[in-house]
């Protein structure tokens, strides 16, 4: 049994769609699972309505009839006789962001997020899966919220394992015997039947609860680069390509913002020894990166660059130490308002960490922080981050920029910078 992981970029478009059949026709003869995230920007644009609609703003009408229009222009590429029944399901998946909208909002923002957002990844599969029947690549589409079991933590819900396997392992081998299944990224549910989401991005974290649950053989994340590469080509003009990983480094390079793979990917894998390739849906003869239990060293230095950070520097108020229940009344806040660190230096008196700059939630922070601590904050900065790095390395990345703070350790280096001449 092997997994595959289509995503966004993918699928953005019709031709999208029948890239992805010309890839999986090469494989028709695997037991394949195939995890499929919203086509194109649709997150981005199901996140703008919710946001529209909690908010009760005007908008909201016409940023659903871009979602239909977006939707529409894909199924009358790929299904010229709208009689066919896709077009009756993709309206009716539709039909529930309306019924939700139809009424003010009455639950909570991250619940109504799931329940909006989770519909982007339940139209594409469906797209997808007949587009593979009618090619003649029989398939069955599944419910993934059928299968992922979580907590009801909506928009970063954590997975119930043990609930998860059994029901992944109950029918889906079964079926994958004889067919392919196409089912959803991102979305989960509760034991409730409460739908869930996984965390933005969550489409390779779904792609490895299946394969550590079935057990799969391998699984293939399909991107528009050619695998693993050490820095990110907008950033560096010449990137290499990483053709092997080891588990704990692809889990580094993730942990600090690698735009590989979602972080929670790997463990799974790891802990069930299932291997990882990231291969390009654009040049399917090139050989991806493996991911796999490896004692090889990274064997270049890699970089990863996190743009529009937030340095907050964190102090008492009576200038007593920072101690334990400090940093976790800290942490706990930051847990608070979802806001992750990818940066923190502590002294005896101080706590400083570098941070997304995520808009109105990091001001809510602040204002939370500075009920009980001095605060000082300062924005618009840059985090780079170098695994295996050396003084030339670091020299690279420095041209015209200041250090405000700087970590290292044996194999990673952290810099906090701004660009020189900045107040």
């Amino acid at each position: 049994m092997h997994v595959f992981k289509f995503g966004g970029a993918s699928v953005k478009d019709a031709n999208g769609v029948i890239n992805l059949g010309n890839i999986l026709t090469k494989y028709a003869d695997k037991n394949l699972l195939i995890v499929v995230s919203a086509m194109g920007k649709t997150t981005d644009l199901l996140e703008e309505l919710t946001q529209s609609y909690f908010q009760q703003k005007e908008n909201s009408a016409a940023l659903l009839q871009q979602l239909k229009t977006y939707h529409s222009d894909v199924l009358r590429a790929l299904f010229p006789d709208e009689n066919h029944p896709v077009y009756n399901q993709v309206a009716n998946l539709i039909v529930e962001i309306e019924w939700v909208l139809e009424e003010p909002p009455m639950d909570d923002y991250d619940y109504l997020y799931d329940q909006i957002v989770a519909v982007g990844e339940l139209l594409s599969s469906t797209i997808v899966s007949h587009h593979l029947n009618a090619r003649g690549l029989k398939n069955q589409w599944l419910d993934a919220r059928s299968y992922i079991i979580t907590d009801n933590t909506h928009r970063e819900a954590r997975v119930n394992w043990e609930i998860t396997e059994c029901r992944v392992q109950q029918d889906i081998p079964a079926i994958l015997a004889k067919e392919m299944v196409v089912t959803q990224g991102f979305i989960g549910s509760t034991s409730e039947n409460f739908t869930t989401t996984l965390g933005r991005d969550g489409s390779d974290y779904s792609a490895a609860i299946f394969a550590a649950c079935l057990p799969a053989d391998d699984i293939t994340i399909w991107k528009d680069v050619p695998g693993v590469l050490n820095a990110d080509p907008k950033w560096f003009d010449e990137t290499q390509l990483i053709p092997e990983l080891s588990y704990l480094d692809a889990i580094e390079l993730a942990y600090y913002g690698a735009n590989i793979i979602h972080p929670k990917t790997i463990k799974p894998l790891q802990n069930k020894d299932i291997a990882l390739y990231v291969k390009s849906f654009i040049d399917t003869e090139n050989g991806g990166t493996q991911i796999r239990t490896t004692k090889e060293a990274l064997p270049i230095p890699s970089f990863i660059f996190k743009i529009n950070q937030v340095l907050i520097s964190i102090l008492p108020k009576d200038f007593s130490f920072i101690v334990e229940d400090n940093l976790s009344d800290i942490f706990n806040r930051f847990h608070r308002y979802r806001i992750k660190v990818n940066m923190m230096h502590n002294s005896a008196v101080s706590f400083s960490v570098s941070v997304d700059d995520t808009g109105d939630n990091i001001n809510e922070l602040l204002r939370d922080l500075q009920e009980r601590y001095a605060v000082q904050e300062q924005r618009g900065l840059e985090l780079i981050t170098i695994r295996h790095y050396n003084n030339q390395t670091i020299a690279r990345v420095l041209v015209e920029k200041e250090i405000i703070m700087e970590l290292k350790d044996s194999y990673t280096c952290q810099l906090l910078v701004k660009k020189q001449g900045m107040g």
